[in-house]
């Protein structure tokens, strides 16, 4: 049964779902609300913030003092590939790479409808590239990412596969819009508010102009439809009663079939993007604890694989 603090979340959905509707906002509003409602998100404590520059892409370190320098965290947000920034999320990225320990870099890749597919792929595709010359090694990066974030993190372990360049250590999809189709049986099967208000906001029309002139069901634009085999450890969390369900259940499912060793997770109870209230939420909290164990697993399979190669033979003596 979710918290009580889930419940006080969704009443505050539910509140807001109503003048959304009958106001019907434009993506830029959109865009100017989902900013303001970060000017007082604060950092986790000893968590430091560094401006970077990825080919242009502008981008930030987020450092735990703690954190492992030989390792770092790429991370993708959220926001239906139209909205979203280094703004709303870096509060989010800070705790999760604070119980990861790792040091995070965040891109601000570029949004549609100004710039549809392929471009968000593209700016992913030069953030991961630009780690690998910066020194990082591939088994040293996970990719993470929440809803179309997640969805674009998937795109990118595909993207780099059919490229023939290393994959990353494992990808982190926090409730990953996996694919853009979002059939209208998939809003049937929600709680009524979450259904109201992805109505009231139009998240429909959003997959069309992030695809541009090209199909949804392309498989780098909804991962879902993708060839799934020899792909790294996957991690893929998700509540049983938001919209983007039924869709990261099937590709966790497809991810298996083909071999891919694929970790689903799934909260009940929760709306979406529950991930971002992980000061307020227990949910999200654990959920990112979660993560956090996960990604401490993939360290420890790593060594002990490396532990298992460099461990002497011994050589059988024969007597004479």
């Amino acid at each position: 049964m979710p918290s009580t603090q889930h419940s006080v979340l969704k009443q505050f959905v539910t509140a807001a779902t109503g003048p959304l509707a009958r106001r019907r906002p434009r993506l830029p509003a959109m865009r100017l609300a989902l900013e303001m409602s970060t000017l007082f998100q604060f950092m986790p404590w000893g968590v430091h913030l560094e401006d970077a520059d990825v080919e242009g892409i502008t981008s930030e370190w987020i450092r735990p003092e703690a954190a492992d320098a030989r390792r770092v965290l790429l991370y993708l947000h959220g926001g239906g590939y139209v909205m979203g920034s280094l703004n709303t999320h870096r509060a989010l990225i800070g705790s999760l790479a604070k119980r990861c320990g790792l040091t995070a870099l965040a891109i601000d890749y570029r949004k549609a409808p100004e710039y549809p597919f392929p471009a968000a792929l593209q700016d992913a595709l030069t953030a991961y590239r630009w780690l690998l010359r910066e020194g990082y090694r591939a088994q040293d990066i996970v990719v993470a990412g929440d809803s179309a974030g997640g969805g674009l993190a998937l795109a990118l372990a595909i993207a780099l596969r059919d490229a023939g360049d290393p994959c990353p250590a494992a990808v982190v999809g926090l409730s990953p819009w996996t694919d853009l189709v979002l059939p209208h049986s998939a809003l049937q099967h929600l709680a009524h508010e979450e259904a109201q208000l992805l109505e009231a906001l139009e998240i429909r029309g959003w997959g069309p102009l992030y695809a541009g002139d090209t199909p949804l069901t392309h498989p780098l634009i909804s991962p879902v439809h993708a060839s799934l085999h020899d792909l790294p450890p996957l991690l893929i969390q998700l509540s049983d009663a938001e919209v983007l369900c039924a869709d990261g259940l099937s590709f966790v499912q497809k991810a298996q079939a083909a071999g891919v060793d694929a970790t689903l997770q799934v909260f009940p109870g929760l709306v979406h993007w529950w991930h971002l209230f992980w000061r307020v939420v227990p949910e999200a909290s654990e959920a990112l604890n979660q993560v956090a164990g996960f990604v401490q697993e993939i360290w420890a399979a790593q060594s002990r694989s490396e532990k298992a190669v460099s461990r002497p033979r011994r050589r059988s003596v024969l007597a004479a």
